[in-house]
């Protein structure tokens, strides 16, 4: 029998697994089209990480979009039940490149909870988001943290619509001179610069990152709720046996017109960027005209190509060579009786450039063998 290994790509391994992981936790499957009304990106392009989307004119003469985000689909097309709506999806989103012109499709798997959120469906979301990542390295690391400290610190400051964007780019950059300036030039207190800048650096484990976070939000009441909340998941989360594979990092502070409350990336070993990103995204559910609230998050298969260059092994066991003089029974018969003993096979009039067999039978000249 073949091994699944050895014929499915990356991504297809990977989307075996999380199928698996989801359904066991009852989630279902969920299709959609890859296309979507223009007006739904238009409404809600302060959601979208571009606003440049594809576009075409359908034949009934409605201006139609390639997906390029897969949660604004689910929400306008899941409705209030009262219950938890629980769902995955494998699709691709169509988005321009950030490294060069043009589009790229981008192979995304995941799942969305909408519905009266509480602490258990939130630790299950984040939870299932560290399975997957464990599903593909063991390695992996699930960097978790909360949109509410931040706004907490930010909020008395009271600060212009650009000074809070160049706060929060430097808080993702962990450049502490940047915001000592930015404190300055703004005139922040000295005191709440320094604890933007301690925020900024602090990375660990939950275990030795909250204790250092009570001095921060003391008095600022939204941070300390936001704190709280952090500390029960956190807690929850460890009773899942996750600690060792969590980490706080509260420079994850962009997407703030998506995510509100509890955002995390999930990183591999030997891949620089996230390979999953996902978080609470209740503002969006309101826009909208829902009830509740929501959290999912995908995982960009696309990715996994730098994980592993493709199937391990040869491109096939045995490459088989003829020509016209080859008897074609003797062929077939050769190649069925090494397809019946598990083996794969390739027949072709030459050696195929940059591929690798494991060994190569030529039978335009009987009983040669090359390995």
């Amino acid at each position: 029998m073949l091994d699944p290994q050895r014929i499915l790509s990356p991504e297809e391994q990977a989307m075996f697994r999380l199928r698996e992981l989801y359904r066991r936790h009852g989630y279902l499957p969920y299709k959609m089209s890859k296309f979507e009304e223009y007006d739904l990106y238009v409404r809600n392009k302060s959601f979208l990480a571009s606003d440049r989307v594809l576009t075409f004119t359908d034949t009934d003469g409605k201006l139609m979009a390639l997906k390029p985000d897969v949660t604004l689909s689910i929400v306008k097309n899941t409705r209030d039940t009262g219950g938890f709506q629980k769902v995955y999806y494998h699709e691709n989103v169509y988005r321009p490149s950030p490294t060069s012109y043009g589009y790229r499709e981008i192979p995304q798997a995941g799942l969305e909870c909408i519905g009266p959120l509480d602490l258990a469906a939130t630790a299950e979301v984040v939870m299932l988001a560290a399975r997957s990542l464990e599903s593909i390295d063991p390695g992996y690391l699930l960097d978790l943290s909360h949109l509410g400290l931040t706004a907490g610190l930010l909020a008395p400051l009271d600060l212009e619509e650009e000074q809070e964007r160049a706060v929060l780019r430097a808080l993702e950059a962990k450049n502490t001179s940047a915001l000592r300036q930015l404190g300055a030039a703004a005139g922040v207190p000295g005191e709440l610069t320094e604890a933007l800048c301690r925020l900024a650096l602090l990375y660990g484990r939950p275990s030795a990152a909250l204790p250092a976070l009570a001095g921060l939000t003391a008095g600022r009441p939204q941070a300390e709720a936001a704190l709280g909340e952090l500390r029960d998941l956190c807690a929850l989360l460890g009773q899942y046996g996750l600690e060792d594979r969590l980490r706080l990092d509260f420079s994850l502070v962009n997407d703030q017109n998506y995510y509100s409350g509890i955002v995390f990336r999930g990183f591999l070993p030997g891949i620089a960027s996230a390979v999953l990103s996902g978080g609470r995204y209740d503002g969006l559910l309101r826009r909208m005209g829902r009830q509740g609230g929501a959290i999912g998050f995908a995982v960009y298969l696309d990715q996994l190509e730098r994980f592993s260059g493709g199937p391990e092994g040869p491109d096939a066991d045995v490459l088989l060579l003829y020509d016209g003089d080859t008897d074609p029974a003797a062929m077939a018969g050769a190649a069925n009786a090494l397809l019946a003993a598990g083996k794969t096979v390739r027949t072709d009039r030459r050696v195929p450039e940059g591929l690798r067999f494991g060994e190569i039978r030529d039978l335009r000249k009987e009983g040669q063998v090359w390995s």
